[in-house]
C-alpha cells in the first residue's frame, strides 16, 4: 500500500510540472505573436504613408501644371486628409518665370530664386510632402504621431 501512495504522488508532480513548463510556453507564444502583430500594423501604417506621400508629389505636379501661376494665382500648397492621415503639400518655386512672384502684390510666399542665368530655364517646382498619422499603440494621454517626409525636385 505505501509504494502505491508514492507513485501517485510522482504522477501528480510530473502533472504539476507539465502544466506549468506548457503555461510558460503559452505565454512565450502569445508574447511573440503580440509583437508580430504591432510589427506589422507599424510597417502597414507606414508604407501607407509612403504610397499617400508618392500619389501627393504626382497630384501636386498635376496641380501646378494646371494652374496658371501668376502674380495673382499662385499655388503655395496643398492639404489632405485620408482616413487617419493628414497630408501637407508644400510647393516652391526656382525658375526665370518673369510673372511669377513679380512686384509685391505677388501672390506666391514660397519663390526660393528667380536669378536664373537664361531666359528659356525652365520652372523648378520643389515639392515638400508631409504625412501624418497617429500611431496605433501608442500609450498614455498624448498619442504618438509619427510623421513621414518625401521631397521632389520637378522641371515644370
Amino acid at each position: 500500500m505505501k509504494w502505491k501512495n508514492k507513485r501517485e504522488g510522482f504522477s501528480l508532480i510530473t502533472a504539476i510540472f507539465t502544466i506549468v513548463l506548457m503555461a510558460t510556453v503559452a505565454m512565450f507564444i502569445i508574447n511573440i505573436s503580440g509583437k508580430m502583430v504591432k510589427e506589422t500594423t507599424t510597417q502597414y501604417q507606414r508604407e501607407q504613408s509612403m504610397l499617400l506621400a508618392n500619389s501627393y508629389i504626382e497630384y501636386g505636379i498635376m496641380s501646378v501644371m494646371a494652374n496658371e501661376h501668376n502674380k495673382t494665382n499662385c499655388l503655395n500648397g496643398i492639404t489632405g486628409k485620408y482616413a487617419q492621415y493628414d497630408i501637407n503639400v508644400t510647393i516652391s518655386y526656382i525658375g526665370n518665370d518673369k510673372n511669377l512672384g513679380a512686384g509685391s502684390t505677388s501672390n506666391c510666399a514660397n519663390v526660393l530664386s528667380k536669378t536664373v542665368v537664361t531666359d528659356r530655364s525652365p520652372l523648378n517646382v520643389i515639392l515638400d510632402v508631409f504625412v501624418s498619422y497617429v500611431d496605433d499603440d501608442s500609450t498614455g494621454v498624448t498619442p504618438n504621431k509619427v510623421t513621414y517626409h518625401k521631397r521632389k525636385l520637378v522641371k515644370i
